[in-house]
């Protein structure tokens, strides 16, 4: 039996999918990538370092703002620099801001429609009309984080190593956290509807992979952690996780060890580290009723949604933090330019996202390396489907679309970020 979906729609970037399966024992599972190569890695190369942040952040129109965080840390490091507080803090609003706005948008356009069995978004709109509104609401609160401490929305401006160019005025802040304040418990009432979505039972045994710090729900900074015992400084991530190209393939696979499929993003963060989320999050995660570590893949969804509470707390409790600060002290100050290689880190909304550089004492780029969220979980979604297939033999080739796509997107991939 073949299974073939030529085209999964409602995810960013383009791909499909093929299975074979012979006498109910699953021989392949395959997500078909068709988007072609942009060798933005090979484009950085030979340019002043001050062009990678603006370039790299072109990989994505969703998550630019984690591409943009992630190549200026690598620099900083490369050159020894070090920042403000105030740099940091700002830094990680921009990153939860960007996590609000992206998780917004896979969980109520990207993915629910899946799990309600409605056609499309049009139907889902006019459907659910209040709930439609409210994740809107939350989206937007999230964008105009990142349109304030970062300029615009999409490809931020302020942000470069050593600093900002310009920092947020007071009266800006103070919108922010009014609107903060209104958006939080909007969260709450949508986590509250997702709660009420049939998930489909599935699990597998996974490695889950992120950022840890200690007493802190990590995203801008930290070691490398699993819930197998892993923990290693992010300067050790290539010594344990390996790039690997297959024959004819375009994306980068990335495996423990070489040899190892393993799973990054919400799901990751959440059995990981839930011990350290905000007290709205905290609650509602326990609401859920999951036993950690939570193996089922279709409950990243809802691990996203734990995140969205999450992050709209920590950027209040961010922004009056910022409120009572002298940001100043963010504005960028000289620094040495120098050779020398730097790597970092930061969670991106689907899973961590590893720069490495390599800088002459001219600052131009000699090599960098971008390890991106899906070219991790490829592997492992694939290996998730191919155990997931066999419950789902019985159904019509329709319905057995219809729940591959709802796994695929599940996992919430960035072609555009794997093709990078």
């Amino acid at each position: 039996m073949q299974i073939r979906i030529n085209h999964i729609a409602k995810m960013e970037g383009h791909a499909g999918f093929m299975a074979s399966v012979l006498q109910g024992d699953v021989k392949s599972a395959k997500l078909e990538i068709q988007e072609g190569i942009r060798l933005i890695e090979g484009v950085l190369i030979g340019r002043h370092y001050k062009d990678m942040p603006v370039i790299a952040q072109r990989i994505c129109g969703i998550c630019p703002v984690v591409h943009n965080l992630t190549s200026i840390k690598a620099i900083e490091n490369a050159f020894s620099i070090k920042v403000s507080n105030e740099t940091v803090n700002l830094r990680k609003l921009l990153e939860w801001g960007q996590i609000i706005h992206s998780h917004a948008l896979h969980l109520f356009f990207l993915s629910l429609a899946d799990f309600l069995d409605i056609e499309n978004d049009l139907i889902l709109t006019k459907e659910y009309p209040e709930e439609t509104k409210k994740a809107i609401k939350i989206r937007e609160f999230g964008m105009s984080i990142v349109k304030i401490i970062g300029g615009r929305v999409i490809h931020p401006l302020t942000n470069e190593a050593g600093g900002f160019k310009k920092i947020p005025k007071q009266e800006e802040l103070q919108e922010l956290i009014i609107q903060g304040e209104e958006i939080l418990p909007v969260a709450l009432e949508v986590g509250e509807f997702f709660k009420k979505i049939k998930i489909p039972t599935f699990s597998r045994m996974s490695e889950y992979v992120c950022l840890d710090k200690s007493a802190e729900y990590a995203i801008y900074d930290g070691d490398i952690s699993s819930n197998k015992g892993l923990h290693i400084p992010v300067e050790k991530f290539e010594n344990n996780f390996k790039e690997l190209q297959r024959p004819r393939e375009i994306v980068k696979r990335v495996m423990a060890d070489g040899k190892t499929s393993y799973m990054v993003g919400a799901i990751a963060r959440v059995n990981n580290q839930s011990k350290k989320l905000n007290y709205n999050a905290e609650k509602y995660l326990e609401s859920l009723g999951f036993a950690l570590p939570d193996y089922n893949p279709f409950h990243n969804i809802l691990y996203q949604m734990t995140e969205v509470i999450h992050c709209v707390e920590e950027s209040l409790k961010m922004l009056r933090i910022l409120a009572r600060g002298n940001l100043e002290n963010a504005l960028t100050k000289n620094y040495e330019i120098k050779e020398g290689s730097g790597v970092a880190a930061v969670e991106a909304p689907r899973g961590t996202l590893y720069y490495h550089v390599d800088i002459d004492g001219k600052g131009y780029v000699k090599n960098v390396n971008i390890i991106t969220p899906t070219a991790q979980f490829l592997s492992h979604l694939e290996d998730d489907v191919a155990a997931y297939i066999p419950s789902i033999l019985d159904l019509s080739d329709k319905e057995k679309e219809k729940k591959l796509r709802a796994f695929i997107r599940a996992y919430d991939p960035c072609i555009s970020c794997a093709v990078h």
